[in-house]
């Protein structure tokens, strides 16, 4: 298994960088739109931690998108992280092909 995945790209730096940034929008200030800790934007902004459920709600009601579009990035750079942390033991699994199926059927 040959699996190459892309540099993880932490949620919090797009918040930063294509949101906040274009906006001229402090952490401090979002995080009062949003009625949440400062600490909590400022954490996520500075890749410290996760979008949750609820910020993802939060942040997709006040830009226009959705708590989806936010929980998808999270879940592209966990899976990412984990993918290059793991990737010894990816190699070790072999897929199931139509050739080795009654194999593994057999094997159950």
């Amino acid at each position: 298994m040959n699996t190459h995945f892309a540099p993880p790209i932490h949620p919090g730096e797009i918040l930063r960088e294509e949101y906040l940034a274009p906006l001229h929008l402090k952490p401090y200030t979002l995080a009062k739109r949003l009625n949440v800790p400062r600490t909590r934007i400022e954490r996520l902004v500075a890749e410290h931690t996760p979008v949750t459920p609820d910020t993802a709600l939060r942040l997709g009601r006040f830009f226009g998108t959705t708590p989806q579009f936010w929980m998808n990035m999270q879940a592209g750079f966990d899976i990412a992280v984990e993918a290059k942390a793991k990737m010894a033991d990816l190699e070790k699994i072999e897929p199931l092909t139509a050739e080795n199926f009654a194999e593994a059927r057999l094997s159950a």
